[in-house]
């Protein structure tokens, strides 16, 4: 790796919208590190300020961070209103993005002779692509991965290993899925029928949008009828679970282990923290933000911020919070009070009959 001048990094977030300068010496870097495991010829950054200090012990040579936070001798910076972009530019400039081993179309893949391949398949031994299923250009399939069939797979599309793809389900194009995720399984349904349960046949299919990411071991169920959307430009992390018929808007950040039941609708823009779930047919507006541990019990309107169990508007829910740290104060005030009042009865009570 023969590295890169800051300005040339300054340029290249130029390219992508936003300004940055050099202060210092206009070094060259050739790798990109957190602040306390930086070194000679790397560069690390500042996103979040409360880590400051560290800013004073990094061994990085350059730093990127905004303007106003002093930097040790001889570290040169990239000043910029944005660092976690500009560190993200950076990472792209020097690191690219991740180089798949090439297979080209291997001979020991399982590809039954009534799919279709587009051009440029990258297709490892090991991976199973069944009859009707159709696989756009310059894909990428790993070992293990197992296409059922009818299933359509669209351009630039990466299936990391062992993920697999139910029939008739479809996925656009760009769209990654890594490790150990399925994609359109049947839904949990199930007809009650006295002490027992007639399963519901799953006949429609999931449909992911453009340009999504699905993290490691996700599910995507199938909808019992029509489909299961996931919009375009979607990302999801680990180990989340969307159910039957549930739509997902488009550019959603839904982050590892959160659940949205069947036939939710969740809205444009909208992020969803650790562990969020969302209940079974309700509607969540465009926008929304909510917070890590959220059980979303009732629809929310749009351009919300909540948080708690049940789900609450965030100020609210942290004013209760503070309230009930404060309980066992208040309890403990209240019986004070009441001790006092019995005392305070009881002298009263022996007065009046000392003087009666």
């Amino acid at each position: 790796m023969t590295g890169l001048k800051l300005s040339q990094l300054c340029k290249t977030c130029g390219d992508y919208g936003f300004a940055a300068r050099v202060e210092g010496e206009d070094l060259t870097v050739k790798a990109v590190n957190a602040l306390e495991g930086a070194g000679a010829g790397e560069v690390s950054f500042l996103s979040n300020p409360k880590y400051a200090e560290a800013v004073a012990r990094t061994k990085a040579s350059a730093v990127i961070l905004r303007d106003g936070i002093d930097l040790p001798s001889g570290v040169s910076a990239i000043r910029c209103a944005d660092p976690y972009a500009a560190v993200t530019v950076a990472i792209i400039a020097l690191h690219g993005y991740r180089r798949h081993p090439q297979w080209g179309l291997s001979p020991r893949a399982v590809i039954d002779p009534e799919a279709t391949i587009g051009d440029n398949p990258n297709i490892a031994a090991g991976a199973t692509i069944a009859a009707g299923v159709t696989i756009g250009s310059d894909c990428t399939i790993y070992p293990g991965c197992y296409i059922a069939p009818g299933a359509r797979i669209g351009d630039d599309c990466v299936l990391f290993p062992n993920v697999v793809v139910y029939d008739h389900c479809v996925l656009g194009d760009r769209v990654t899925v890594h490790a150990g995720s399925v994609i359109g399984q049947d839904g949990l349904g199930y007809a009650p029928h006295g002490e027992k349960w007639i399963k519901i046949p799953q006949v429609g299919r999931a449909f992911i949008g453009n340009d999504v990411e699905i993290g490691a071991n996700c599910a995507i169920d199938r909808a019992t009828l029509g489909q299961t959307e996931i919009g375009d430009g979607t990302k999801f992390g680990n180990a989340v679970v969307i159910g039957h018929g549930a739509k997902i808007g488009p550019d959603c950040m839904l982050v590892g282990l959160v659940g949205i039941a069947g036939s939710a609708t969740v809205g444009r823009h909208v992020t969803l923290a650790g562990q969020v779930g969302v209940g079974g047919h309700l509607k969540v507006g465009d926008n929304v933000t909510a917070g890590g541990g959220t059980a979303i019990v009732q629809d929310v309107e749009p351009g919300a911020t909540v948080l708690g169990y049940p789900a609450l508007p965030a100020g609210e829910w942290r004013r209760l919070a503070v309230a009930q740290h404060s309980a066992s104060k208040w309890m403990q005030r209240v019986k004070d009070l009441e001790r006092n009042v019995r005392e305070l009865r009881s002298k009263l009570e022996s007065q009046t009959g000392d003087t009666g």
